[in-house]
This record gives C-alpha cells, sequence and structure tokens, in this order.
C-alpha cells in the first residue's frame, strides 16, 4: 500500500531547558522566554522585540498534525490528544513511519520541522530506526531516505519549488494563490500566547487547517509533475471535501467553505 503522509509542527519556547540555559530557576515562564528572546537579540545583533523566533533546539513540540492518503482513503488529524506530552506526540510520529514507510511531504521541513524533530527526539529519547535509515540494513534507502535533500522520500515542497535556492514562499501566501484556504483561525505567532492561555485545542485546529493547505498544494505538485492528471486531481480534491464535511468538525467544515469561494 502507497501510503503518503503530509506533517506540520507547531512548536513553543522549551521554558525548561531556557531555565538551565539562563540559571533563572525563578520567574515565570513569559519572563524567561523574554530572557531567552534578549538573549538571541544579543547574539544576533537584532533589536529586541524584532522576532520571537527562537533558535530550533528551543522550540518544543506541542502539536503534529498529519494529512495520510492512501489510494482507499484520506483524513487529518493531530497525533495524540490533549493530554499527550512531547514524548508520545512523537513516538506517535515516528511509529507511523516505522510501520508503513510512507512519502513524507511538509513545507519547508528540511528547514524547520526536521531539524526540530531531531532536537526534541535527541531530548525525549525516541527512536525511529526507519526513519534514521541510510542504506546500512535497507538498501533501497541509500539513493532515497528521509535525510537526503534531494531525496523525494521526503519532499520538502517549499525547498524543490523553488529549486533548492533562495526563492522560497510562505505556505499561507501559495496556498492563498492557488486558491485554497490559506492560514485558518490564527497565525503561527500566536501559538504560545494561545499556549500559555491553556487553547491546545485551537492550536491542533489550525495546525490541522496548514497541513491541509500543504496537501492540497502537494496535489498540485503531482499534476505538474504528471503522476496525476487533471481528471485525477479533481477526484483527489472531491475525495478530500467529502471527508472534511463529513468529519462535522467546525474548523474543517469551515476550510471547505472557504476553500469553495475561490474555486
Amino acid at each position: 500500500m502507497t501510503v503518503t503522509m503530509v506533517f506540520d509542527l507547531e512548536t513553543v519556547p522549551d521554558v525548561e531547558t531556557g531555565r538551565r540555559l539562563l540559571d533563572q530557576p525563578e520567574g515565570t515562564d513569559a519572563e524567561v522566554v523574554e530572557a531567552l528572546l534578549a538573549r538571541r537579540a544579543a547574539k544576533t545583533g537584532t533589536p529586541v522585540g524584532a522576532s520571537t523566533f527562537l533558535p530550533h533546539h528551543l522550540q518544543r513540540i506541542v502539536a503534529i498534525s498529519v494529512v495520510v492518503a492512501t489510494q482507499e482513503w484520506v483524513k487529518v488529524w493531530s497525533l495524540g490528544d490533549l493530554e499527550s506530552d512531547e514524548a508520545e506526540i512523537l513516538l506517535r510520529f515516528f511509529e507511523g513511519i516505522q510501520r508503513y514507510t510512507p512519502t513524507l511531504v511538509s513545507w519547508n521541513g528540511s528547514g524547520f520541522d526536521l531539524p526540530v524533530l531531531h532536537y526534541r527526539s535527541l531530548l525525549r529519547g525516541v527512536t525511529a530506526a526507519r526513519y534514521w535509515e541510510t542504506g546500512e540494513h535497507d538498501q533501497s534507502f541509500k539513493w532515497n531516505n528521509y535525510l537526503g535533500r534531494y531525496h523525494q522520500r521526503h519532499t520538502d515542497l517549499m525547498d524543490i519549488l523553488a529549486n533548492y535556492q533562495r526563492a522560497g514562499a510562505p505556505l499561507d501566501e501559495m496556498a492563498i494563490m492557488l486558491g485554497f484556504p490559506g492560514k485558518m483561525g490564527m497565525h503561527g505567532s500566536e501559538v504560545w500566547e494561545k499556549f500559555q492561555q491553556g487553547n491546545l485545542q485551537s492550536i491542533r485546529d489550525y495546525c490541522e487547517t496548514d497541513v491541509l493547505n500543504t496537501y492540497l498544494i502537494y496535489l498540485r505538485f503531482q499534476l505538474i509533475r504528471g503522476q496525476k492528471d487533471k481528471k485525477q486531481l479533481q477526484l483527489e480534491e472531491d475525495r478530500l471535501k467529502s471527508y472534511l464535511l463529513g468529519t462535522g468538525k467546525q474548523h474543517l467544515v469551515n476550510f471547505v467553505e472557504e476553500w469553495q469561494k475561490h474555486q
């Protein structure tokens, strides 16, 4: 069975590591993050407050959403549940790879998602033999594995569409350009605020709409590379719409409604 797994992460600052790096056991989480940002600004020479983005190794994963598609079905969901910790979310992600050896698809996965997955797996001690395979035990992975930048077992759409040059486009703008909904409900810069408010469900919903945009761009990519014709593309899109409407989940229904406005 051929399996495609499109994925997206949502992260927040790793406050636990930040406290140790700063030797700052006291203070609120918000104060620790503010100090980490000031530390980064000093290192990079950027004004304090100009960026709220910490380096990859200080990103803690709070959600991984996936679209999994086979010839028979398509489904979108966020791994684990609201009580799942980071280790469990990581474990579920890599168990899917171990079991199905899917084609992984991302938007800027090589630049962000995969390095974060690596660092957090190292921290949480999550084993992922199939993911790290490069041909030592399975020769088919020698020339096509999840780690090679120019391999397609992991297809980073942003990277490949930019021809591996400094021409990468934002997911939101590409989705809107192609008539898809783009970001809905919130923006990535709001994830930390929502997390502090305890609103993890909104983060998971947001992540699911992001990964749906990536999946729709991937279907269009399959068209331009001759892997699907226009009739097949339409069938895949119709199948996805029917599935999303059938879930009855408001954020997924809203996604279809927004999508249909631009058809």
